[in-house]
């Protein structure tokens, strides 16, 4: 989509006039990409992130990034075929159409990504990309240190794939449970369940809290938010 003048946006967005906008620039109010704009300025409603007031602006056609905390029970999915719970039930006031990026299986909860936009979503699950996924995970027994030595270096799988390098931390120990943070750098198939069964470990819980610079913070379980201006600036380097 070509550039346009800002004032233009702001008043197909319905938010000002286009008198109303020239005086919200001079004063400050605008900014893009998290940088503040001069009267005169351009941009490109579909790829940059305009905000007035630090509210992001919304225009037709526009591409969404969007952070969402997923309660257990809800499927990771756009629809079910069996009826249950699923990302749209979470998503009634996004207008736009968008898809996780990844996946969080049913019984775990956390942070997931959702987007639009294809290129971006491509790139963030591309190898080359390199963006860490940190978790909290609570496991009964606790793990032994050969056993987190050999989870952090690499291991087979069930079919017969070798995951890569991880960073696992305990964080707690008590009453027979452990309370793990790990980082994973790829995405396979329920991977931190799966290399925790291959020990005979139970997983009580799993929480992903973090995807690269962008933290579930405070984030209420079943609410979402868009993504701020730093955190994309963040992919985007």
């Amino acid at each position: 989509m070509p550039k346009e003048r800002l004032q233009k946006i702001l008043s197909a967005a319905g938010l000002l006039s286009r008198r109303a906008a020239e005086v919200a620039i001079r004063a400050g109010r605008v900014q893009v990409n998290g940088r503040p704009v001069s009267l005169g300025d351009s941009a490109d409603p579909a790829e940059d992130n305009i905000t007035l007031d630090g509210a992001a602006v919304r225009t037709a056609g526009q591409k969404r990034y969007i952070a969402l905390h997923k309660p257990r029970g809800v499927v990771c999915t756009l629809a079910d075929e069996r009826g249950r719970r699923c990302l749209p039930d979470l998503l009634v006031d996004v207008p736009e159409r968008v898809y996780p990026i990844g996946r969080l299986d049913r019984d775990s909860e956390g942070l997931v990504l959702l987007t639009n936009d294809g290129a971006f979503a491509n790139d963030v699950m591309h190898p080359r990309a390199h963006i860490g996924k940190t978790y909290r995970v609570t496991v009964a027994p606790a793990l032994t240190e050969d056993q987190l030595a050999e989870f952090s270096s690499g291991m087979r799988l069930d079919d017969g794939q070798t995951t890569a390098p991880a960073r696992i931390t305990t964080i707690d120990e008590r009453d027979g449970r452990q309370v793990l943070e790990i980082v994973l750098w790829e995405g396979r198939n329920r991977q931190i369940r799966r290399m925790l069964e291959a020990f005979s470990v139970q997983t009580l819980r799993l929480k992903r809290k973090q995807i690269g610079g962008v933290k579930l913070g405070m984030l209420s379980s079943g609410r979402w938010r868009d993504l701020t201006p730093k955190e994309m600036q963040a992919f985007r380097r």
